[in-house]
């Protein structure tokens, strides 16, 4: 599907125009993996070794001995400043939803590993002291961390609440969480060494555009005659869809491994979209049989921004907030696992022999090796 072109507006809005070219940003982050992979060499001092195929995946892992452990840092990007904008609007604070938000964007990723999260560690720099001072909005961003700590049942163990004043623009915050796992049993660890034609992709549900592809969202507000209160659906504005909170995986996760299933890997879909379930490094053909429903907001931001489906899809998570890779004859008891926390999942398609790519039938949309560079 490819949304008809107007005479009174650009035909289409990608995520580089809003400010955000990933050409630029990935190859920092090549170069980044490369240096540090010489420092891996130092973990031998103390007794342990890193898990040298975590490197270029969602999550850091090092073997101490008996069991493995993972680590991850992640920051909310720009959802903030929507909140800020609805809390002008409309007097309504959002704070205790982006701070689930943050969490998951660090533990979504964290559990792509197998890893059980343990800790999460807090990162919140205003642009000035005075920020602190709405003690409701402050109380808010408390509330929604301990709520997201509490279903992730993880130990909340401290942070860091700089004010960066001519860092931070005033009367904004920069919200980032570390996380900090376990994976025990070794057996759990889900780097993809195990991946193999055959294999079932499964996709958990998202509730809505998550915490990625924000920039584009807000760029997208200076062609709505009302902005951000703009109608989507009976009673839901277009900045209310969203601050919808990222879905917290790990309780599947958790679930997963109390049922006797292990993923053979797993991919958290933010940055890049679909894109996303070619990040294992392997020559594996991964081919979509069937697609979730789009989330009205999704829908609406693909309509007004005038994407074909292959920018979303490549841009957005357009449904599917998490993949699991799994052997096929526990698909079917993936999706009720998921289900049975109250996240919605489908088995929508499965692992081949052949040319690294994503092959998406429903919608005809091919992303090739070259659509994903990480490492």
């Amino acid at each position: 599907m490819t949304p008809a072109a107007s005479h009174d507006e650009p035909t289409t809005l990608s995520y580089e125009q809003a400010g955000v070219a990933y050409d630029l940003i990935d190859p920092l982050k090549v170069a980044a993996q490369r240096a540090a992979a010489a420092t891996g060499a130092h973990l031998g001092s103390h007794g342990f070794s890193e898990v040298a195929a975590s490197r270029g995946e969602s999550a850091y892992v090092v073997d101490v001995g008996p069991f493995y452990l993972a680590s991850i840092v992640e920051c909310l990007g720009s959802k903030a400043l929507v909140a800020d904008e609805m809390h002008r609007l409309t007097g309504k604070s959002y704070y205790a939803d982006i701070a689930q938000d943050t969490i998951a964007m660090a533990i979504n990723d964290l559990i792509t590993v197998g890893a059980t999260p343990l800790v999460v560690q807090a990162y919140w720099a205003a642009g000035g002291s005075e920020w602190f001072a709405d003690a409701g909005r402050a109380q808010a961003l408390v509330a929604g961390w301990k709520r997201a700590c509490d279903t992730c049942k993880v130990a909340w163990g401290g942070g860091e609440t700089p004010a960066l004043a001519g860092i931070v623009a005033d009367g904004r915050i920069d919200l980032a969480a570390a996380c900090t796992g376990i994976v025990n049993p070794k057996s759990r660890l889900s780097l993809g060494d195990a991946l193999g034609p055959g294999d079932a992709i499964v996709l958990l549900a998202s509730s809505g555009i998550h915490a990625n592809g924000l920039s584009l969202a807000r760029k997208l507000v200076e062609r709505l005659p009302q902005g951000y209160l703009t109608p989507i659906a009976p009673g839901l504005s277009y900045g209310e869809a969203l601050l919808a909170p990222t879905v917290l995986y790990s309780p599947v996760t958790e679930a997963l491994h109390a049922a006797g299933i292990t993923p053979r890997y797993c991919a958290n879909i933010t940055g890049h979209g679909w894109r996303k379930l070619l990040r294992h490094p392997a020559a594996h053909t991964y081919r979509i049989t069937r697609v979730p429903e789009v989330t009205p907001v999704l829908k609406f931001l693909q309509q007004h921004a005038r994407q074909d489906d292959r920018e979303a899809y490549g841009t957005f998570n357009m449904g599917a907030g998490f993949a699991l890779f799994v052997n096929a004859r526990d698909a079917e008891r993936t999706v009720e696992v998921a289900r049975a926390q109250g996240i919605a999942a489908l088995v929508a398609g499965h692992v081949e022999a052949g040319l690294k790519r994503l092959l998406i039938e429903p919608l005809g949309i091919e992303f090739g090796d070259d659509a994903l560079q990480l490492r």
